[in-house]
């Protein structure tokens, strides 16, 4: 069977930022760490993992979906730093290079580019491996569709199975969208129920199915 890899361009790159000095840099001053651990991190998928296909999703500017039901969606989030930022064009120049396809849609996030590529990919026979940071992604895990969980920097990384939600969260993938909900997320600016945390949310998603 054929194996897809799907990396969260965003989610790794900031990853990379914030995990290497920002003294890495070219003779110019041009700061390349997040450049640097990207393409480290991807070169070692290639080896360790050797897919058949490999594909890197973005998010685009401008809001998505979300936004315009729930406006206060990432609304806390500063600006990333111009460091970071100007880094990007030159990841995508590096996945071009490498021929590596890259997909961004307009009012839509990562993760939804992620999930449908996913679910296409294992109706057409493929595994996948979703690699990123994002906690959002514990939905897809079913079987055929594995999960690369970036737990710190870009060599800290777990296989997120049902096994490690079960065992990290007490939740199955099945259940993991209304955990997320029950809980909150605050990096997205989203709340949860007052005064349900993780282990409450688990414990009734546990005693009551849903």
């Amino acid at each position: 069977m054929p194996k897809l890899i799907l990396l969260d361009g965003h989610s790794l790159a900031y990853r990379a930022f914030y995990a290497l000095p920002s003294d890495l840099a070219t003779s110019q001053g041009q700061v390349t760490n997040a450049v640097y651990g990207f393409t480290s991190m991807l070169i070692k998928l290639l080896g360790d993992e050797h897919p058949d296909g490999l594909a890197v999703a973005w998010d685009v500017k401008g809001g998505t979906f979300r936004n315009e039901q729930y406006p206060e969606y990432k609304a806390q989030r500063e600006a990333p730093p111009d460091i970071f930022r100007t880094q990007l064009p030159l990841i995508e120049r590096v996945a071009t290079v490498m021929g590596i396809p890259q997909f961004g849609i307009a009012g839509f996030e990562a993760d939804d580019v992620i999930a449908t590529l996913a679910e296409r990919a294992k109706a057409a026979g493929w595994e996948t491996m979703v690699v990123t940071g994002d906690r959002d992604a514990f939905q897809l895990i079913e079987p055929g569709i594995e999960v690369m969980y970036t737990r710190r920097g870009i060599t800290d990384t777990v296989m997120a199975d049902r096994g490690y939600l079960k065992e990290r969260y007490d939740v199955t993938p099945e259940q993991y969208v209304e955990y997320a909900a029950l809980r909150g997320d605050n990096s997205d600016n989203l709340p949860g129920v007052p005064g349900v945390g993780e282990k409450t949310a688990a414990k009734l998603l546990n005693e009551h199915g849903s």
